[in-house]
Formats: C-alpha cells, structure tokens, sequence
C-alpha cells in the first residue's frame, strides 16, 4: 500500500491511506495575501512526493493564464479549466492523489458537495479562495467549505494605506456586481480601519481615511 507524508508546514497531516477518507484543506484571505501562491506551494511539494497532482480553476478567471493558475506574484502551475463544480468530479481521474481548486468563490455551492465526495475517496483537497466579497461579507461556497474542512490557513496580505495586516479587498472601480475578476487595477489590500464597505455600491478609492 502505498503512503504519503505531507512534508514542511504541512507535517501536521497525517498519513494519507488510499483505503481510508481523505481530507480538505481551505486556504482563504483577501486579494494579494498569497492564497494562489500557498496553493501552487502544497502541489509542487506533494508532486516531489510522487503524488498524482490535478488542479482546476473556474473559466471566469482568464486574468493571466488560460491554462494555469498563476498568483500574483506570478508563482504558476498548470490547470484544467471548468465551468462547474460538477466538471471537476467528472474529470478526476481513479489515480489522482491530490485535487487544487483555485478561485473557490467562484464556482457554485456544489463545490462543497465535490469536495466532500472526493476527500470520501481518500483524496487531499486543497482550495484557495476569497472568504470575503468588495463589502466584507461571506464570499460563498467558500464559508461552507470552511465549516467542513480539516484544516484552515487564513492568509494576510498588508493594507496599502498603513501597513498593517490587511483582510479585505477593497474594490476601487465603479463597478457593480460580486463577480468582477481584477487584480492591482481594480483592487486592494485594506485593514480593518481603512477598509471602507458599502454593501449597495461600489467602492471608491479614498483620500482621507479616518
């Protein structure tokens, strides 16, 4: 029977038995924090393990690469690209090990279901993902999977204003709508203090925070 440990910050798993349920990780933080790049992390280490990697992003999130995730510090690794959350189940293959899914608030509320079914086959699944949307509130699926995960790593990015350790995306477009995919031209890192929610518009980038 084979094994696979998780190695260097991830020692804290344990032992994955083909035989026996897998788990789900969630990786959540603002935009910038690192989610994509902690993610392209965990599959590159578990591939030195000679575990069989499969990674899926949603097709709305075409900013950088049509075929790879990429973060934003332009860390990549190559990925399917899907609709759905359903199209991620159906095409993961008998011999996989690991599943990355990037971009979790993007696809819909199946997501949890998938990621359930498949830690039940006894595979490691790893999700990264905004768990707040531009005016603070749960981003879903992503607050459902992190009721249901194994374990939890909650990135920081630094507010662009003060410094400090920032846990929301300020949206400085006018733009309505949740969904609107954008990296440093539409958003931002703000802290608690600086982060100005408007939870029926857009928001705008301001001067005077007080």
């Amino acid at each position: 029977m084979d094994e696979f440990i998780a190695q260097g910050n991830d020692e804290h798993l344990s032992i994955l038995h083909r035989t026996t349920p897998g788990w789900i990780e969630v990786i959540a933080g603002s935009m910038f924090s690192g989610k994509s790049e902690e993610l392209i992390r965990r599959l590159r280490r578990a591939k030195i393990a000679r575990q069989r990697v499969q990674v899926f992003k949603p097709v709305v999130d075409n900013r950088y690469s049509l075929d790879h995730i990429v973060s934003h510090s332009e860390m990549r690794h190559e990925s399917g690209v899907v609709e759905t959350a359903a199209e991620i189940l159906a095409q993961v293959e008998e011999a996989t090990d690991v599943v990355g899914i990037d971009e979790g608030q993007f696809f819909d509320n199946e997501l949890v279901s998938v990621a359930n079914q498949l830690a039940r086959r006894g595979l490691r699944v790893i999700i990264a993902g905004l768990d707040q949307d531009y005016t603070g509130r749960p981003f879903e699926p992503m607050p459902q999977l992190l009721a249901v995960a194994e374990y939890i790593t909650k990135t920081h990015a630094i507010c662009v204003r003060c410094g400090q350790p920032a846990n929301y995306s300020q949206r400085i477009v006018n733009v309505e709508g949740q969904v609107v995919v954008g990296a440093g031209d539409s958003y931002e890192a703000r802290c608690r203090r600086c982060f100005v929610p408007h939870a029926d518009a857009p928001t705008q980038y301001i001067d005077n925070v007080g």
